[in-house]
């Protein structure tokens, strides 16, 4: 006898939700169905999927493997239907965006009107993680990235580059002085990541690992330091050309810069066997253009 794909939907919302109760208000059904039919799984498995504790469910080991098959298996029929239905239609339905928050700011909101009058029927869900995000564990459709890509088991698309800057604002600068050397870093403030450590060793001849004043994980957090005149900082053209073309930051060390191509690539990944495949492409077509990186 084969588990059911409503059954296993139940199981896949009590998995992302964290508990019985949290799913069954998602889904909009009673706690005691959504707990039957996860025991009807498990028990035509013959095995455990979940560890339930009174906090919260967590998969088992098997419960994890078996999990993500069927996540997969499920995406592929529900893209079976759906391009059955859509043929010669507009996209329509949900679509997953995520990316660090400094680009949905800077880059994606502004986008979202027209791309909104132009797929009316695609509802976006734009979800913001500072790290690199497990697209299907996430439930993402696509991510933007930023900086070189190492999973080979997703699809890309480039985007184009963004630049890296050393900036710092006007008022810091006439109080501080402004460094013309790669030296006179040293005696600045400077404003930095708390985390990946990478996106502290700046583009700079001779330049080693910062050690910075100010610390966030957050790029849009660091960009609010240096425009409120804390330090120098060192951040992506995306989120500060306009800062630059306005006056409310200055670029400083042009000249002593090198080229860093792999943390400047700016790309959408997604997978490809995804059922979302036509809002996706949608929305990349939409956006490349469009972009000021």
């Amino acid at each position: 006898m084969h588990t059911r794909s409503d059954d296993l939907l139940m199981l896949l919302a009590v998995v992302d939700s964290g508990g019985f109760s949290a799913a069954a208000e998602a889904l909009n059904q009673q706690v005691a169905k959504v707990s039957r039919a996860v025991n009807k799984v498990e028990k035509q498995l013959g095995m455990s999927i979940l560890n339930r504790t009174t906090r919260r469910v967590e998969l088992t080991e098997e419960g994890r493997q078996f999990v993500n098959s069927i996540r997969i298996g499920l995406q592929q029929i529900q893209q079976a239907e759906e391009q059955l239905i859509s043929q010669g239609e507009q996209p329509k339905g949900k679509l997953r965006v995520d990316a660090a928050s400094p680009f949905i700011f800077h880059q994606l909101i502004p986008l979202i009107g027209e791309f909104n009058r132009t797929y009316p029927d695609i509802d976006l869900e734009l979800t913001s993680n500072e790290g690199f995000v497990d697209l299907i564990e996430q439930r993402t459709d696509v991510a933007i990235r930023i900086g070189k890509l190492a999973d080979s088991t997703l699809h890309a698309r480039h985007l184009g580059k963004s630049e890296l800057h050393i900036v710092a604002s006007p008022d810091y600068l006439s109080r501080r002085g402004q460094p013309t050397k790669v030296q006179e870093l040293s005696r600045h403030d400077t404003i930095g990541f708390s985390a990946p450590k990478i996106l502290n060793r700046w583009p700079l001849k001779g330049f080693e690992l910062l050690s910075p004043k100010f610390t966030s994980s957050n790029g849009e957090t660091v960009r609010q330091l240096a425009l409120a005149g804390n330090g120098v900082a060192c951040l992506s053209g995306f989120m500060v050309n306009q800062d630059l073309a306005e006056g409310r930051l200055v670029t400083l060390l042009s000249t002593e810069k090198t080229t860093t191509a792999g943390r400047e690539q700016v790309s959408a990944v997604y997978y490809q066997s995804s059922a979302v495949a036509k809002r996706i492409s949608a929305f990349i077509d939409f956006i490349q253009p469009r972009l000021s990186l």
